[in-house]
Parts: C-alpha cells; structure tokens; sequence
C-alpha cells in the first residue's frame, strides 16, 4: 500500500498512545494527540519522527460524551508518512486492526 488516503477524515482532538519498539529492539511509548482519524488511518500530533513502515500499537480514549460510557480504541498501524521537516511534524498511519472496548476506569 502506497499510503494513498482512501477514507474520509474527521478531524477530532483525541488522546493517543503510541507504543513501538526501535531497530534496536528498544521499547518506546508516546503519549500525543490525533489530528484526525478514519476508520482506516489517522493523523498524530507527535514530538517524534517515526520512520516510514515502523510499526506500532496504539490506544485512543473516545471520551464518554460523544460515546456515552468511556471507551477505548486499541490497534495496530504503520507510518506512512511524516509531516513536516522538524521533529514536531504529525505522524500519517494507516491502521491495520483495531477493536473497540470499555476504557479501564480507576477508583
């Protein structure tokens, strides 16, 4: 896959974490935001540059007014694109599998 956008955008604010492992086998985990997302990729604001097809987990928190209870999309996706020509630019993915579950609540 090209990284060609074959889905529409919606443009929602939403807290992301990002887990991906470096070619040295180290463990990273990013706490940012998204852009934008769709049912097949998504745009994050990000601190990092991640290199086109590093793979990666993610967890997005869908908060409960737009869901009604809290609720959690966890997955997997690829880069395939960077923003920008700074460290600070978005991170473009495409998401390869998600599901959607109750978000874990703290007491």
């Amino acid at each position: 896959m090209n990284g060609t956008r074959t889905g529409s955008r919606i443009p929602l604010e939403l807290p992301v974490r990002i887990r991906w492992e470096s070619p040295a086998g180290e463990r990273h985990v990013l706490d940012a935001v998204t852009r934008n997302i769709s049912g097949n990729g998504m745009l994050i604001d990000a601190s990092i540059r991640l290199r086109e097809g590093t793979s990666f987990t993610f967890t997005v928190s869908l908060p409960s007014d737009v869901t009604r209870v809290p609720v959690e999309l966890d997955g997997s996706a690829r880069v395939v694109r960077q923003n920008g020509a700074n460290s600070s630019g978005g991170v473009g993915a495409i998401i390869d599998d998600y599901q959607i579950r109750g978000a874990r609540m703290s007491v």
